[in-house]
């Protein structure tokens, strides 16, 4: 079975369709990326793939459970146990240290062996000797790499990311993404990732491009790497 799938899932905002009879599925271990102008639905996908929004028609499921049937109790040990999410802001707490914004989804979860498991994140990412450090005495390819961690932290099955390379250089951007691809050829986490970008959708198993809310075709990039 899929870790996620979409059957004909439709999002309106104010009548206005974001996405429109969406199928799609999402295998484990899968690295996908959602490629598409801006405007076209892909971040509206993330969030209804993460159950942070829901479909005004059809379903999704996750893991096996339909995310739209969850009471709010549940939606929200879903996201914490399942999801992890990578924004293109980074959106680290400023008066927190590297470790602790990368600790804090474990506590929240009241998680076990909180330190340790930080800081094989950090290792994960290279970003280990950096634990002490404010996010603003770091560089942005930095700082995403301690968001990556921090999305890492609770062993998600999903791995949401939007734009992760947005407001990075290319050459820090291409480090970025041969990170999400290292991880995802563990094969222990799914990734989905949205992207403007021809390159970024390069690394990924198969591009879904999206136009005015609509899958217009999936396919294997030419140029994987």
């Amino acid at each position: 079975m899929a870790l996620l799938r979409f059957h004909r899932v439709s999002k309106l905002y104010s009548g206005v369709p974001a996405l429109e009879d969406v199928s799609l599925d999402v295998e484990r271990g899968q690295f996908v990326a959602l490629a598409g102008r801006s405007g076209c639905g892909k971040s509206t996908l993330l969030n209804v793939a993460g159950a942070m929004d829901f479909p005004t028609s059809g379903e999704v499921v996750l893991d096996g459970v339909v995310t739209s049937s969850l009471s709010e109790t549940a939606l929200t040990l879903l996201r914490r146990e399942k999801v992890g999410f990578v924004f293109q802001s980074f959106q680290l707490l400023p008066s927190l240290t590297v470790i602790e914004n990368v600790e804090l989804p474990l506590l929240l979860a009241r998680r076990p062996r909180v330190r340790e498991t930080a800081l094989d994140r950090l290792r994960q990412v290279e970003m280990e000797d950096y634990g002490a450090r404010l996010p603003y005495q770091l560089s942005g390819g930095q700082m995403q790499r301690v968001a990556i961690a921090r999305a890492l932290v609770h062993s998600p099955a999903l791995l949401l990311a939007d734009e992760p390379t947005g407001n990075l250089d290319s050459t820090t951007g291409d480090v970025i993404l041969q990170l999400l691809r290292s991880i995802a050829g563990q094969g222990r986490t799914t990734i989905l990732m949205a992207t403007h970008s021809v390159e970024a959708a390069g690394i990924a198993d198969a591009v879904v491009r999206l136009r005015d809310g609509r899958v217009q075709e999936i396919m294997e990039p030419a140029n994987r790497t």
